[in-house]
């Protein structure tokens, strides 16, 4: 479908790209990776015609749509949010303006014959290419994205501009959902997701018709999405099919056998060496020397890439809290005329592992205030439990930085005596290596700020840490070094994060914010899914008619998280990493989930739009028949209202067939 042929890019005496060759087909999902600054934005941005090439070219069919959602700063003003996702649908809205504009003309009795008979031949054809182009169901579409996204139905006649900037990213990537481009290039799509959207977008990127390239940290979403990984590294890409775990280990295989060729190469380039420095002089050895010289020139150095340090961390030491941590009584917690909490009760004992989950703006970073004492309830009380000592990441946690400090000041400033040697290697994990630890901090980028307010929290003694959403900006080498370091953590945790792979790792628990209400849920968040998916399955609608096909048990609807994969897992090397065992565990219980939740919800559906279907064919035939009655036009006021619930019956009718194939086409393809 799209082709790089010879790219070269370059920003000054940095190479990006030299000379890439590289393919991407219709329906590929690839996930673009490499180290920071290796030019996977950039990438993106000569894809969608954004960025100029240096050299070579990039090959697109004619009349390709290419779709590009960047990081930030896209903002929309003027409209609606309903209007402003319409403008997804532009030249199927145009084709339904004119439509209507015929229809008005098609009732004016002083128009010629041969006009009229014009006219509605060109309505036919209109109506042919509206029902192909999806036009029949754009308000459903527009409702299923935009609620897939977080947005409510009270939002749609908001105006655009009222909209933070994390919003406005959703509203951009809901229109280029919509919008179904060919080519759809997705540069850190999640990063203004809670989970339910993640999870939502994870599900329609499985499906999507087209080619899709992306840019995540997020490993989880990596992992479900993508069927090739695509490694900028070395100034060029290299292609791995599979996902971001295969891509993992693979990659690690590939470095390796480039170490030995290179050891190898690097042997034999001194011995030829050797030998001309020995001989060089000698006469007799002159067609030899000049041989190997000939040799040398010809060797290309094979490049590996460097190595990404591993860091192991281990947190200062910390005296033990008591038994209760924290704890909620009664609290209340308002901002006018917003009520985020009404009577919230909360306890929270020692070694607690807590994921707080929602929508965003459920409250989850309120919170996280109150928890910490940094915000008092407006009602109700905060105890805290016998010496506990408190770490508080907040989300601008980064903007609170001295600015007149180095980055390595910052560090030693507040930290233990005995960690200062850990300093440096601490920041190498968090990217910043060589010259960089010497920079202000007030020169730094917002996602540099980040990694170093994450690093210094590290550094503090706390038995207790609260984290507001610490993984923002993290690139996954970075979430490495926290997430082992978190794991190894002996005390309590309370945490909010929109990275999946991150909450299944450390959670034990979930609290569920919304609604001014925050529940506990035992057990980690894949089985909170897992509950759901069996309410869900329980309350449905077939479940509980009289004669509908019953719904099979439990045990059977939706597997226990783990149960079938651990099944599949029982032959596996005994050398394999427990730690990714377990991962592929999940992930193949999750994708089993997914599989039944998507076919029962498109049974259900499916027999739903029948129903539906039949009963509107059935108004149609009785309007028709008493259409046909004679004198049915005599009295014209009453048969135009019949001609109108006719007319709007038949695009009715043609809405639901719509959506009818589908379903159909989705279920046959599922």
């Amino acid at each position: 479908m799209i082709q790089l042929v010879s790219l070269t890019k370059a920003f000054g005496d940095r190479v990006l790209f030299d000379a890439v060759t590289w393919q991407i087909s219709d329906g590929d999902r690839v996930g673009l990776c490499g180290p920071n600054g290796a030019g996977k934005t950039t990438l993106l941005r000569m894809l969608a015609g954004d960025e100029e090439l240096d050299g070579g070219s990039i090959v697109k069919p004619a009349g390709l749509k290419v779709g590009y959602l960047p990081q930030d700063g896209l903002i929309h003003e003027g409209r609606s949010l309903y209007e402003e996702a319409c403008m997804a649908f532009r030249p199927v809205l145009d084709m339904k303006a004119e439509m209507h504009a015929l229809e008005q003309r098609l009732g004016d009795p002083s128009i010629p014959e041969d006009e009229h008979n014009a006219m509605l031949a060109r309505y036919s054809d209109l109506q042919d290419h509206f029902r192909l182009a999806g036009g029949y169901s754009i308000d459903l579409k527009i409702a299923t994205v935009l609620g897939g996204l977080g947005f409510s139905q009270d939002d749609w006649q908001r105006p655009t501009e009222t909209f933070s900037g994390g919003w406005q990213m959703r509203l951009a990537l809901a229109k280029l959902l919509l919008a179904r481009p060919d080519l759809l290039l997705l540069d850190e799509p999640t990063n203004h997701l809670d989970l339910d959207a993640r999870n939502w977008l994870e599900e329609f990127l499985l499906t999507y018709p087209h080619a899709v390239i992306l840019v995540s940290h997020d490993r989880f979403f990596l992992d479900a999405v993508v069927t090739r990984i695509a490694d900028l590294n070395l100034r060029t890409l290299t292609d791995y099919p599979g996902n971001y775990s295969h891509y993992l280990e693979e990659s690690r295989a590939r470095i390796e056998r480039l170490r030995e060729e290179k050891r190898v190469q690097d042997e034999e380039v001194a011995r030829m060496q050797m030998f001309i420095n020995r001989f060089r002089y000698q006469a007799t050895k002159a067609a030899q020397v000049q041989s190997r010289v000939k040799m040398l020139e010809k060797v290309k150095p094979i490049e590996v890439p460097p190595e990404r340090k591993r860091v192991h961390f281990t947190f200062p030491t910390c005296a033990k809290s008591g038994r209760t941590v924290l704890e909620l009584r009664g609290a209340r917690k308002s901002y006018a005329p917003i009520v985020v909490f009404r009577d919230l009760s909360l306890h929270i004992e020692r070694g607690d592992r807590i994921a707080l989950i929602g929508r965003n703006g459920a409250g989850k970073s309120t919170l996280m205030r109150m928890l910490s004492g940094v915000e008092a309830p407006d009602a109700g009380t905060r105890h805290e439990g016998h010496n506990v000592v408190t770490e508080y990441f907040a989300q601008d946690e980064a903007i609170r930085l001295d600015p007149e400090l180095t980055v390595y000041e910052t560090l030693v400033k507040g930290s233990p005596e005995h960690m200062v040697p850990a300093i440096r290697n601490i920041l190498g994990g968090f990217l910043f290596s060589g010259d960089d630890i010497y920079k202000r901090v007030g020169v730094l980028s917002g996602g540099e700020r980040t990694r170093l307010a994450v690093a210094r929290m590290l550094l503090r003694p706390s038995n207790t840490l609260l984290l507001d959403e610490p993984t923002n900006h993290l690139d996954l080498d970075s979430k490495d070094v926290l997430l082992d370091a978190l794991s190894d953590y002996g005390g309590t945790l309370i945490f909010v994060s929109h990275d999946r792979y991150f909450v299944d790792r450390l959670a034990t628990k979930t609290i569920e914010v919304g609604g001014g209400e925050a529940v506990l849920h035992l057990g980690t968040y894949e089985e909170l899914l897992w509950r759901r998916a069996q309410r869900e399955a329980a309350a449905r609608p077939d479940a509980r008619e009289p004669g509908a096909r019953p719904v099979r048990a439990a045990s059977q609807a939706a597997p226990k998280p783990g149960g079938d994969a651990a099944r599949k897992k029982q032959h596996a090397r005994p050398d394999a990493d427990p730690r990714q065992e377990r991962d592929a565990r999940k992930r193949a219980a999750a994708e089993s989930k997914r599989a039944e939740r998507q076919r029962q919800a498109l049974e259900a559906r499916i027999a739903s739009l029948e129903a539906k279907i039949a009963a509107r064919e059935e108004a149609i035939k009785e309007i028709e028949a008493s259409m046909a009655t004679p004198g049915f036009y005599n009295d014209r006021e009453a048969a135009n209202a019949v001609i109108t619930r006719h007319q709007a019956l038949m695009w009715e009718v043609g809405d639901l067939m719509h959506q009818w194939e589908e379903l159909q086409t989705a279920a046959q393809n599922g």
